[in-house]
């Protein structure tokens, strides 16, 4: 927790109309339907990272968007998190996963990256991977395309059926991390994601 009680809670995607609806950016979206659910808008910048600042659940939040690609998220959540003085024990991380079958996600409480290149830059820059995940399944390619174009890829139409509830759960999951801890969240969201 930070000082000021203020959690950080960082979606991550890449900039850009072209990636806007790809499953890159599930953790972009997921930030999005919170960011409607507490009505906060995420249009200030500073650091190459868009955020906006308001409360969930009645718990202060500074939700973020890192502006610089993918692989380059660490940095400039690094220095807006030291702006405000969040300790990163007090951020969430949100991110599509390959490893999860879409409509899953998991919370996880600390690790290492799993391969996610964003959230190797993000533990690269804050020296640890002691920080809350949450981890937005985007499943694998049915087919023979490689992972890079499965996850700049758009979602298939059955899939989008299903999208708006699964940024829903995964808002709800956030909300439950923020109000009950990340304890909480695990019990409930890992074992029954839907």
């Amino acid at each position: 927790m930070s000082e000021q009680g203020v959690y950080l809670v960082a979606g991550l995607g890449n900039p850009g109309p072209e990636y806007a609806e790809t499953r890159h950016n599930a953790g972009f979206m997921t930030l999005d339907a919170l960011a409607s659910v507490g009505r906060i808008a995420v249009t200030k910048r500073k650091f190459d990272v868009l955020y906006g600042r308001g409360t969930i659940g009645g718990v202060g939040v500074l939700l973020a968007k890192p502006q610089a690609y993918m692989n380059r998220s660490g940095p400039p959540l690094r220095a807006l998190a030291d702006y405000f003085r969040i300790q990163r024990q007090a951020m969430i991380v949100v991110h599509d996963d390959i490893d999860l079958a879409f409509q899953r996600l998991q919370i996880k409480e600390k690790g290492g990256d799993g391969g996610h290149k964003g959230i190797r830059s993000i533990m690269d820059a804050f020296g640890s991977g002691d920080f809350v995940r949450v981890r937005i399944g985007v499943g694998r390619s049915a087919g023979n395309r490689d992972v890079v174009g499965h996850v700049l890829g758009t979602f298939d139409p059955d899939e989008k059926q299903a999208l708006d509830e699964l940024l829903r759960t995964a808002s709800e999951a956030i909300t439950a991390i923020l109000t009950k801890g990340t304890t909480h969240g695990m019990n409930r969201y890992n074992q029954n994601p839907r």
